[in-house]
């Protein structure tokens, strides 16, 4: 009892009350420190350290309550306009807006802003604020970045391109590509770019395992229609279209592979066509493509955020222009279900593509349905 009387005594509640300010000040000094690194600093390492270490920060008291603070998502998106910044691209404008989030408007799509979500395994969506669409995720303790192939088909080809040209949507998406490479160059991300790699070899094999060579006859129609060529590749292996400049887009499969999967790929002289560039400038294909997207949707490699205990045993790759490697990647394939077809009102895509999969394994690792 005498114990119990010292402890609820003044002498111990003040005590309390003084430890504990002593702590919240401690506390409070080492995140003022994180938001001048964050914010000062010119070192990418240090940069990431100090978001990673934010977005970490618990400034929760019984007894004092902080002034304004931020989220983590707020940290990851203040990390991305600083990357940025460093690297002189300014066509990304980082601000906060009326609910005090952090947001990004990217010129010149002046009518939507994005802004992260964050996942309680520290996954970062960046995700377009009008459709829902996460055009992209990152986690940056582990180092990952991947962009959403089904968001960027959803948003810039079935949506956005409605609005904006495919040269103003082409100025759009160049942003969020040299962050990637900027990820990778300055803090050694594992990215995976999808169907934004420009890289010849790369190719984009399909969700289902046999196609329907009438969906191949849907093109060789449309093209007659065009200056475009249509030619059968040798052993019947696939189709491939010339289009203008030296571009060549291939549909087909390896005959000297026994799986005789199928594969979007795209070849032009200076590796500078990714597939979602023939998607946004070649009105033919777009309009084929969005037709039959059931049967023409393109697999995707995952990029897993792993566990901590099964982080060191994944061993992941990516391909990062302008040096155009393909490299193999330790992933798990996603397929998606059923598709929209180029009728389908945007409003219909976005409830569609706002489903996820997650993995039922014992890992409970997190998967994107992201397939093109």
């Amino acid at each position: 009892m005498t114990s119990n009387k010292i402890e609820n005594s003044p002498t111990a509640k003040i005590n309390a009350l003084s430890d504990s300010f002593k702590h919240v000040l401690e506390r409070g000094q080492q995140y003022v420190d994180l938001l001048d690194q964050l914010a000062q600093t010119d070192d990418a390492e240090e940069l990431l350290a100090a978001a990673e270490k934010l977005a970490e920060q618990d400034l929760h008291n019984a007894f004092i309550d902080f002034p304004q603070h931020y989220q983590a998502a707020d940290y990851c998106m203040l990390f991305m306009g600083r990357l940025l910044e460093m690297h002189n691209v300014t066509s990304v404008t980082v601000d906060e807006n009326g609910q005090h989030e952090f947001v990004a408007m990217i010129d010149p799509l002046e009518d939507t802003s994005f802004k992260f979500v964050v996942s309680d395994n520290g996954e970062a969506a960046f995700t377009e604020q009008t459709q829902q669409q996460p055009l992209f995720y990152m986690n940056l303790e582990q180092r990952l970045f991947q962009f959403n192939n089904r968001a960027l088909v959803n948003y810039f080809i079935v949506y956005a391109l409605k609005k904006h040209s495919d040269l103003e949507l082409r100025d759009a998406i160049k942003p969020l590509i040299e962050f990637a490479n900027e990820l990778a160059d300055d803090l050694n991300f594992t990215i995976n770019l999808g169907i934004l790699n420009t890289a010849n070899n790369q190719r984009f094999k399909l969700r289902e395992p046999n196609l329907q060579l009438t969906v191949i006859d849907r093109l060789f129609v449309k093209t007659g229609e065009t200056d475009y060529m249509l030619m059968n590749l040798p052993q019947n292996s696939g189709a491939e279209l010339l289009l203008d400049q030296g571009i060549k887009f291939d549909l087909s499969f390896d005959p000297d592979d026994y799986s005789q999967e199928w594969a979007f790929q795209v070849k032009d002289p200076g590796e500078q066509v990714s597939f979602f560039d023939i998607l946004l400038h070649y009105t033919m294909v777009r309009q084929w493509y969005l037709a039959d997207r059931d049967a023409l949707a393109v697999r995707s490699d995952q990029l897993i955020i792993a566990d901590d205990e099964d982080a060191d045993n994944d061993q992941l790759a990516a391909t990062i222009p302008p040096e155009p490697t393909e490299e193999v990647m330790s992933t798990t394939a996603v397929d998606e279900g059923p598709e929209d077809d180029a009728d389908n009102d945007s409003e219909a895509a976005a409830d569609e593509d706002s489903e996820a999969v997650t993995d039922e394994e014992a890992t409970e690792q997190k998967k994107h349905d992201e397939d093109d």
